[in-house]
């Protein structure tokens, strides 16, 4: 679990970082995991977006994809979720 300060630090990160994934009516898949999976063991920090013709709610999704991924909910700001899980290989993030 991550304390506020770590998850203000990890939002401060993800402030100049996009969206790397999108979510929309196709929802969650096994596919769209793993591609998540790789994008936080490469990059420890990730954004995905939830469009607008997704039904499920965000905070839902978000929920799916944190149990999924074994991840860390930073934000779910608007239609933008941000997800951190530290990198086995490639840790670039220290957190405070």
């Amino acid at each position: 679990m991550l304390t506020g300060k770590q998850k203000g630090f990890l939002r401060s990160k993800a402030n100049t970082i996009d969206p790397i994934l999108q979510i929309g009516k196709n929802e969650i898949s096994e596919n769209l995991i793993e591609q998540i999976n790789d994008a936080l063991e490469a990059r420890e920090l990730i954004k995905v977006k939830v469009l607008k013709n997704c039904l499920s709610d965000k905070k839902d999704i978000a929920e799916q994809i944190s149990k999924a991924t074994d991840s860390h909910i930073v934000q779910i700001l608007g239609s933008i979720i941000t997800l951190y899980k530290e990198s086995k290989e490639k840790k670039q993030i220290e957190l405070p």
